[in-house]
């Protein structure tokens, strides 16, 4: 059987409020809670990007049952695979195991900050690989010292590792990094009803969870939906390669320009009718998505965790 979350949108919220989000999704019945790892917001109009690790210290210590998922880090750029190793091991002994991390190759809007190069998708992707490994031999608890193909680690030892370790997924839209979630990660990370990572995820023997988001503006108004998706969340409209290359917030604002209302009415389910999003998550369910998490756009606790309690839970209930 699925379960079914919220995401903590930390481009479009402070922290205080994510915790506020968490604390209600568990009260009303929601298996877990969502947050990405990001530097940046994808556009100023968002306004938001506290720090992660320091938002599920919070978490933990204001919710007691609710999972908690990381979607996701990048621990190769702008956070060096041994400090992500520790800053996950200590999130989840906070979270008691209700944690799982999911880890991905990155986004140049988040990474380029410290003047790193930004190298080609499969570079990143063995990149990707090389931290896994680091991560998992950080997580035996022993001493660890190897020099690899990108990175040095020298008589690093992780004191305090979580028991049971936490699930580490790995996120995936495409066949290279779907191969590489089965091969190495304990689950696959994705978006939407993505048949084309899932299959390739699958045909490359991963059997772990699948966790998927689907974005959501609901509104009592659906025209008000459409105008504040297209307002706060134009970036689901940019197509391709896009997301993972352009570098900075102003490159986004520019490039959303060309994103019409129309375009993210076609894509978002948009106003008052749970119909469109309970066809979705059955299509994401029947592709095989364990773990679907739902989008709010703009304030969940504005309405949506009533819209859910009322129309979506009975129906995914049953």
């Amino acid at each position: 059987m699925a379960k079914y979350g919220l995401t903590l949108s930390a481009e479009e919220h402070p922290p205080h409020k994510l915790i506020e989000m968490a604390v209600a999704a568990e009260a009303e019945g929601f298996d877990f809670v969502s947050i990405s790892d990001h530097f940046h917001p994808w556009i100023s109009e968002q306004g938001h990007s506290p720090f992660v690790w320091s938002v599920l210290g919070a978490i933990g210590a204001s919710t007691d049952e609710i999972e908690v998922g990381v979607g996701v880090s990048c621990p190769t750029v702008r956070m060096n695979p041994v400090v992500s190793a520790h800053a996950a091991a200590t999130s989840a002994i906070l979270l008691d195991g209700r944690f799982s991390w999911g880890v991905g190759s990155g986004e140049a809007l988040n990474e380029h900050i410290l003047g790193d190069p930004w190298p080609p998708a499969e570079v990143r992707l063995r990149m990707l690989e090389e931290a896994i490994d680091i991560v998992r031999e950080l997580w035996t608890g022993e001493s660890v010292t190897c020099r690899g193909e990108f990175y040095t680690v020298e008589d690093a030892r992780i004191y305090d590792v979580p028991q049971p370790l936490p699930p580490l997924l790995v996120s995936a839209f495409a066949e290279q990094s779907a191969r590489l979630a089965a091969e190495k990660g304990d689950g696959l990370w994705t978006s939407g009803p993505n048949q084309e990572a899932i299959t390739a995820y699958a045909d490359a023997g991963g059997d772990g969870p699948i966790w998927s988001q689907l974005t959501v503006c609901w509104d009592p108004d659906r025209s008000q939906a459409v105008d504040r998706a297209h307002r706060l969340w134009p970036n689901t409209g940019l197509p391709g390669q896009l997301a993972q290359d352009l570098r900075t917030v102003l490159h986004f604002e520019q490039a959303v320009q060309l994103v019409t209302p129309e375009q993210i009415e076609e894509q978002v389910p948009c106003g008052p009718d749970p119909e469109p999003i309970l066809e979705q998550v059955a299509e994401m369910e029947k592709l095989g998505v364990d773990h679907v998490y739902l989008h709010q756009i703009g304030d969940p606790l504005d309405g949506f965790v009533e819209f859910w309690s009322k129309e979506l839970r009975p129906e995914l209930a049953g």
